[in-house]
Protein backbone atom coordinates (compact mmCIF):
# COMPACT_ATOMS: atom_id res chain seq x y z
CA UNK A 1 0.00 0.00 0.00
CA UNK A 2 1.14 3.53 -0.66
CA UNK A 3 1.61 6.09 2.08
CA UNK A 4 -1.63 7.82 1.18
CA UNK A 5 -3.51 4.55 1.55
CA UNK A 6 -1.97 3.89 4.94
CA UNK A 7 -2.76 7.41 6.09
CA UNK A 8 -6.53 6.91 5.88
CA UNK A 9 -6.74 3.51 7.54
CA UNK A 10 -8.27 5.38 10.47
CA UNK A 11 -11.88 4.34 10.09
CA UNK A 12 -13.18 7.56 11.61
CA UNK A 13 -12.23 9.48 8.46
CA UNK A 14 -14.28 7.16 6.29
CA UNK A 15 -17.19 7.21 8.73
CA UNK A 16 -17.21 10.99 8.85
CA UNK A 17 -17.43 11.18 5.07
CA UNK A 18 -20.28 8.66 4.99
CA UNK A 19 -22.19 10.69 7.58
CA UNK A 20 -21.58 13.88 5.59
CA UNK A 21 -23.21 12.16 2.64
CA UNK A 22 -26.32 11.58 4.73
CA UNK A 23 -26.04 8.00 5.95
CA UNK A 24 -27.57 7.60 9.40
CA UNK A 25 -25.40 4.70 10.55
CA UNK A 26 -21.95 3.60 9.45
CA UNK A 27 -19.94 0.59 10.54
CA UNK A 28 -16.85 -1.14 9.25
CA UNK A 29 -15.82 -4.77 9.25
CA UNK A 30 -12.94 -6.68 7.76
CA UNK A 31 -13.48 -9.22 5.01
CA UNK A 32 -13.28 -12.39 7.00
CA UNK A 33 -14.50 -15.94 7.02
CA UNK A 34 -18.28 -16.20 7.61
CA UNK A 35 -18.49 -19.99 7.54
CA UNK A 36 -21.23 -20.17 10.17
CA UNK A 37 -23.48 -17.75 8.30
CA UNK A 38 -22.71 -19.45 5.00
CA UNK A 39 -23.72 -22.80 6.48
CA UNK A 40 -26.99 -21.27 7.70
CA UNK A 41 -27.67 -19.92 4.22
CA UNK A 42 -26.94 -23.29 2.64
CA UNK A 43 -29.23 -25.07 5.12
CA UNK A 44 -31.98 -22.51 4.47
CA UNK A 45 -31.73 -23.04 0.71
CA UNK A 46 -31.63 -26.83 1.15
CA UNK A 47 -34.99 -26.59 2.92
CA UNK A 48 -36.35 -24.75 -0.12
CA UNK A 49 -37.11 -21.65 1.94
CA UNK A 50 -35.78 -19.39 -0.84
CA UNK A 51 -38.82 -20.40 -2.98
CA UNK A 52 -38.15 -19.29 -6.58
CA UNK A 53 -35.36 -16.89 -5.61
CA UNK A 54 -32.56 -18.88 -7.23
CA UNK A 55 -30.29 -15.87 -7.05
CA UNK A 56 -29.99 -16.54 -3.32
CA UNK A 57 -27.88 -19.57 -4.24
CA UNK A 58 -25.25 -17.51 -6.08
CA UNK A 59 -21.78 -18.74 -4.93
CA UNK A 60 -20.69 -15.10 -4.58
CA UNK A 61 -23.23 -14.66 -1.79
CA UNK A 62 -21.36 -17.33 0.16
CA UNK A 63 -17.85 -16.11 -0.64
CA UNK A 64 -17.44 -12.35 -0.97
CA UNK A 65 -13.94 -12.76 -2.40
CA UNK A 66 -15.60 -13.98 -5.60
CA UNK A 67 -17.12 -10.51 -5.98
CA UNK A 68 -13.92 -8.60 -5.31
CA UNK A 69 -10.79 -10.68 -4.62
CA UNK A 70 -8.87 -7.59 -3.50
CA UNK A 71 -11.46 -6.59 -0.87
CA UNK A 72 -10.14 -6.21 2.66
CA UNK A 73 -12.92 -4.20 4.31
CA UNK A 74 -16.63 -3.46 4.04
CA UNK A 75 -18.03 -0.06 4.88
CA UNK A 76 -21.62 -0.86 5.86
CA UNK A 77 -24.26 1.88 5.97
CA UNK A 78 -27.89 2.27 6.98
CA UNK A 79 -30.43 4.89 5.91
CA UNK A 80 -33.56 5.51 7.97
CA UNK A 81 -36.72 5.61 5.86
CA UNK A 82 -39.47 5.82 8.48
CA UNK A 83 -42.25 8.38 8.16
CA UNK A 84 -45.04 8.68 10.76
CA UNK A 85 -47.92 8.31 8.30
CA UNK A 86 -50.46 5.62 9.08
CA UNK A 87 -52.63 3.54 6.79
CA UNK A 88 -56.38 4.15 7.01
CA UNK A 89 -58.70 1.56 8.48
CA UNK A 90 -61.09 -0.20 6.15
CA UNK A 91 -61.13 -3.34 4.04
CA UNK A 92 -61.47 -1.31 0.86
CA UNK A 93 -57.90 -0.01 1.10
CA UNK A 94 -54.79 -1.71 -0.29
CA UNK A 95 -51.70 -1.89 1.88
CA UNK A 96 -48.24 -1.01 0.59
CA UNK A 97 -45.10 -1.62 2.64
CA UNK A 98 -43.46 1.52 4.04
CA UNK A 99 -40.24 0.93 2.14
CA UNK A 100 -42.10 1.60 -1.13
CA UNK A 101 -44.09 4.68 -0.15
CA UNK A 102 -41.63 7.17 -1.58
CA UNK A 103 -38.82 7.32 -4.14
CA UNK A 104 -37.08 4.07 -5.06
CA UNK A 105 -34.53 3.49 -2.32
CA UNK A 106 -32.08 1.99 -4.81
CA UNK A 107 -31.80 5.35 -6.53
CA UNK A 108 -31.31 7.21 -3.25
CA UNK A 109 -28.82 4.71 -1.82
CA UNK A 110 -26.85 4.29 -5.03
CA UNK A 111 -26.31 8.02 -5.39
CA UNK A 112 -24.85 8.26 -1.90
CA UNK A 113 -22.87 5.01 -2.18
CA UNK A 114 -21.41 6.08 -5.51
CA UNK A 115 -20.30 9.38 -3.97
CA UNK A 116 -18.64 7.51 -1.08
CA UNK A 117 -16.92 5.07 -3.44
CA UNK A 118 -15.73 7.86 -5.74
CA UNK A 119 -14.35 9.75 -2.75
CA UNK A 120 -12.46 6.68 -1.53
CA UNK A 121 -10.94 6.04 -4.94
CA UNK A 122 -9.93 9.69 -5.29
CA UNK A 123 -7.64 9.38 -2.28
CA UNK A 124 -5.13 7.19 -4.09
CA UNK A 125 -4.75 5.60 -7.52
CA UNK A 126 -4.44 2.16 -5.93
CA UNK A 127 -7.69 2.29 -3.96
CA UNK A 128 -10.59 0.23 -5.27
CA UNK A 129 -14.21 0.44 -4.17
CA UNK A 130 -17.40 -1.29 -5.26
CA UNK A 131 -20.86 -0.61 -3.83
CA UNK A 132 -24.14 -2.47 -3.44
CA UNK A 133 -27.58 -1.77 -2.02
CA UNK A 134 -29.75 -4.86 -2.25
CA UNK A 135 -28.62 -5.30 -5.85
CA UNK A 136 -25.73 -7.76 -5.62
CA UNK A 137 -24.83 -11.16 -4.15
CA UNK A 138 -23.94 -9.80 -0.71
CA UNK A 139 -25.33 -11.03 2.62
CA UNK A 140 -25.99 -7.45 3.63
CA UNK A 141 -27.63 -8.26 6.96
CA UNK A 142 -24.79 -10.55 8.03
CA UNK A 143 -22.18 -7.94 7.22
CA UNK A 144 -24.24 -5.15 8.81
CA UNK A 145 -24.35 -7.06 12.08
CA UNK A 146 -20.61 -7.73 11.91
CA UNK A 147 -20.03 -4.02 11.31
CA UNK A 148 -22.08 -3.05 14.37
CA UNK A 149 -25.00 -1.49 12.47
CA UNK A 150 -27.59 -3.63 14.26
CA UNK A 151 -28.57 -7.22 14.87
CA UNK A 152 -30.46 -9.77 12.80
CA UNK A 153 -33.86 -10.13 14.43
CA UNK A 154 -36.14 -13.16 14.72
CA UNK A 155 -38.06 -11.97 11.65
CA UNK A 156 -34.85 -11.82 9.60
CA UNK A 157 -34.60 -8.02 9.52
CA UNK A 158 -31.78 -5.88 10.85
CA UNK A 159 -32.80 -3.91 13.94
CA UNK A 160 -30.89 -0.81 14.98
CA UNK A 161 -31.09 0.76 18.42
CA UNK A 162 -31.72 4.20 16.95
CA UNK A 163 -34.23 3.50 14.17
CA UNK A 164 -35.63 0.05 14.73
CA UNK A 165 -35.73 -1.99 11.53
CA UNK A 166 -36.92 0.87 9.30
CA UNK A 167 -33.57 1.12 7.53
CA UNK A 168 -32.13 0.42 4.11
CA UNK A 169 -28.74 -1.27 4.03
CA UNK A 170 -25.79 -0.78 1.70
CA UNK A 171 -22.09 -1.52 1.63
CA UNK A 172 -18.88 -0.49 -0.07
CA UNK A 173 -16.25 -3.14 -0.62
CA UNK A 174 -12.73 -1.78 -0.71
CA UNK A 175 -9.14 -3.03 -0.79
CA UNK A 176 -8.32 -0.66 2.07
CA UNK A 177 -7.58 -2.30 5.40
CA UNK A 178 -9.72 -0.35 7.82
CA UNK A 179 -10.14 -0.77 11.54
CA UNK A 180 -13.20 -2.90 12.28
CA UNK A 181 -16.08 -2.10 14.61
CA UNK A 182 -17.36 -4.65 17.08
CA UNK A 183 -20.16 -6.90 15.85
CA UNK A 184 -23.56 -5.98 17.27
CA UNK A 185 -25.02 -8.14 19.99
CA UNK A 186 -28.51 -9.64 19.81
CA UNK A 187 -31.35 -7.86 21.66
CA UNK A 188 -34.58 -9.64 20.78
CA UNK A 189 -34.50 -11.47 24.09
CA UNK A 190 -37.52 -13.71 24.73
CA UNK A 191 -39.86 -11.60 22.58
CA UNK A 192 -41.83 -13.57 19.97
CA UNK A 193 -44.31 -10.95 18.79
CA UNK A 194 -43.21 -11.18 15.16
CA UNK A 195 -43.66 -14.95 15.11
CA UNK A 196 -47.09 -14.72 16.71
CA UNK A 197 -48.31 -11.91 14.45
CA UNK A 198 -47.38 -13.45 11.10
CA UNK A 199 -50.72 -14.64 9.64
CA UNK A 200 -49.10 -17.32 7.44
CA UNK A 201 -46.56 -18.62 9.99
CA UNK A 202 -43.76 -17.68 7.60
CA UNK A 203 -41.35 -17.32 10.53
CA UNK A 204 -41.04 -21.05 11.12
CA UNK A 205 -38.77 -20.55 14.13
CA UNK A 206 -36.78 -17.62 15.50
CA UNK A 207 -34.45 -16.23 12.80
CA UNK A 208 -35.82 -18.55 10.08
CA UNK A 209 -38.25 -17.25 7.43
CA UNK A 210 -39.83 -19.48 4.79
CA UNK A 211 -40.39 -17.37 1.69
CA UNK A 212 -42.98 -19.86 0.45
CA UNK A 213 -45.29 -18.65 3.23
CA UNK A 214 -44.28 -14.98 3.20
CA UNK A 215 -46.78 -12.38 1.99
CA UNK A 216 -43.97 -10.01 1.04
CA UNK A 217 -42.35 -12.64 -1.17
CA UNK A 218 -45.57 -13.53 -2.95
CA UNK A 219 -46.72 -9.95 -3.58
CA UNK A 220 -43.29 -8.80 -4.85
CA UNK A 221 -41.33 -11.77 -6.21
CA UNK A 222 -43.89 -14.40 -7.20
CA UNK A 223 -44.51 -14.09 -10.94
CA UNK A 224 -47.19 -16.79 -11.16
CA UNK A 225 -50.58 -15.95 -12.63
CA UNK A 226 -52.32 -16.77 -9.35
CA UNK A 227 -51.20 -16.65 -5.74
CA UNK A 228 -51.40 -19.79 -3.57
CA UNK A 229 -54.67 -20.18 -1.67
CA UNK A 230 -52.86 -20.45 1.66
CA UNK A 231 -51.52 -16.94 0.99
CA UNK A 232 -54.60 -15.26 -0.48
CA UNK A 233 -56.73 -16.15 2.52
CA UNK A 234 -54.36 -14.17 4.76
CA UNK A 235 -53.50 -11.15 2.59
CA UNK A 236 -55.48 -8.67 4.70
CA UNK A 237 -55.22 -6.12 1.91
CA UNK A 238 -51.48 -6.36 1.30
CA UNK A 239 -50.62 -5.84 -2.36
CA UNK A 240 -46.97 -4.79 -2.14
CA UNK A 241 -44.85 -6.27 0.61
CA UNK A 242 -45.93 -6.74 4.21
CA UNK A 243 -45.01 -4.86 7.39
CA UNK A 244 -46.86 -6.95 9.96
CA UNK A 245 -43.78 -8.37 11.68
CA UNK A 246 -42.19 -4.92 11.77
CA UNK A 247 -45.29 -3.10 12.99
CA UNK A 248 -45.56 -5.31 16.08
CA UNK A 249 -41.86 -5.13 16.97
CA UNK A 250 -41.30 -3.30 20.29
CA UNK A 251 -38.09 -1.77 18.96
CA UNK A 252 -40.01 -0.18 16.10
CA UNK A 253 -42.83 0.97 18.33
CA UNK A 254 -40.43 2.65 20.76
CA UNK A 255 -37.55 3.86 18.64
CA UNK A 256 -38.83 4.70 15.16
CA UNK A 257 -37.64 8.18 14.16
CA UNK A 258 -38.91 10.24 11.26
CA UNK A 259 -36.38 10.30 8.45
CA UNK A 260 -34.77 13.50 7.23
CA UNK A 261 -34.58 12.13 3.68
CA UNK A 262 -37.24 14.00 1.72
CA UNK A 263 -37.24 11.38 -1.04
CA UNK A 264 -38.76 8.86 1.36
CA UNK A 265 -41.87 10.93 2.01
CA UNK A 266 -44.89 9.03 0.60
CA UNK A 267 -46.02 9.66 -2.94
CA UNK A 268 -49.65 10.77 -3.24
CA UNK A 269 -51.86 7.73 -3.49
CA UNK A 270 -49.46 5.27 -1.87
CA UNK A 271 -50.94 5.57 1.62
CA UNK A 272 -54.57 4.83 0.84
CA UNK A 273 -55.05 3.29 -2.60
CA UNK A 274 -58.30 1.39 -3.04
CA UNK A 275 -58.15 -2.30 -3.87
CA UNK A 276 -60.84 -2.03 -6.54
CA UNK A 277 -58.80 0.69 -8.24
CA UNK A 278 -55.56 -1.33 -8.27
CA UNK A 279 -57.40 -4.46 -9.36
CA UNK A 280 -58.11 -2.71 -12.66
CA UNK A 281 -55.02 -0.54 -13.06
CA UNK A 282 -53.80 -0.18 -16.65
CA UNK A 283 -50.16 -0.21 -17.68
CA UNK A 284 -50.42 3.48 -18.55
CA UNK A 285 -51.85 4.37 -15.14
CA UNK A 286 -49.27 2.16 -13.39
CA UNK A 287 -46.51 3.95 -15.27
CA UNK A 288 -47.90 7.34 -14.33
CA UNK A 289 -48.65 6.50 -10.71
CA UNK A 290 -45.34 4.93 -9.72
CA UNK A 291 -42.51 7.00 -11.21
CA UNK A 292 -39.03 6.30 -9.79
CA UNK A 293 -40.66 3.91 -7.33
CA UNK A 294 -39.55 0.57 -5.91
CA UNK A 295 -43.10 -0.55 -6.76
CA UNK A 296 -42.06 -0.75 -10.40
CA UNK A 297 -40.70 -4.20 -9.57
CA UNK A 298 -44.35 -5.21 -9.14
CA UNK A 299 -45.60 -5.15 -12.72
CA UNK A 300 -49.16 -4.05 -13.54
CA UNK A 301 -50.41 -7.61 -14.00
CA UNK A 302 -48.93 -8.58 -10.61
CA UNK A 303 -50.49 -5.57 -8.89
CA UNK A 304 -53.86 -6.42 -10.41
CA UNK A 305 -53.43 -10.04 -9.31
CA UNK A 306 -52.57 -9.04 -5.75
CA UNK A 307 -55.43 -6.58 -5.43
CA UNK A 308 -57.95 -9.02 -6.90
CA UNK A 309 -56.76 -11.76 -4.56
CA UNK A 310 -57.28 -9.44 -1.58
CA UNK A 311 -60.73 -8.47 -2.81
CA UNK A 312 -61.71 -12.09 -3.32
CA UNK A 313 -60.41 -13.06 0.12
CA UNK A 314 -62.34 -10.25 1.76
CA UNK A 315 -65.50 -11.07 -0.17
CA UNK A 316 -65.28 -14.78 0.67
CA UNK A 317 -64.86 -13.96 4.33
CA UNK A 318 -68.14 -12.05 4.28
CA UNK A 319 -69.90 -14.21 1.69
CA UNK A 320 -68.27 -17.64 1.09
CA UNK A 321 -70.27 -18.25 -2.11
CA UNK A 322 -69.20 -15.15 -4.01
CA UNK A 323 -66.23 -13.88 -6.02
CA UNK A 324 -65.32 -10.42 -7.26
CA UNK A 325 -63.74 -11.56 -10.52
Amino acid sequence: MSKSQCSITNSSVVKKKAQELGFHKVGITSVQNINTDTQRLQAWIKLGYNADMEWMNNPKRQDISLIMPEARSLVCVALNYYTPHQRPEGEEYAKISRYAWGRDYHKVMHKKLKALSTWLESLDAGIQARFYADTGPVQDKVWAQRAGIGWIAKNGNIITREYGSWVFLGEVLTNLELESDRPHTQHCGSCTRCLEACPTNAITQPFVVDANRCIAYHTIENRAENLPKNITSHLQGWVAGCDICQDVCPWNQRFANTTDVEDFQPYPGNLAPELIELAQISHKEWNKRFPASALRRIKPEMLRRNARASLDASRRENDPESNYF
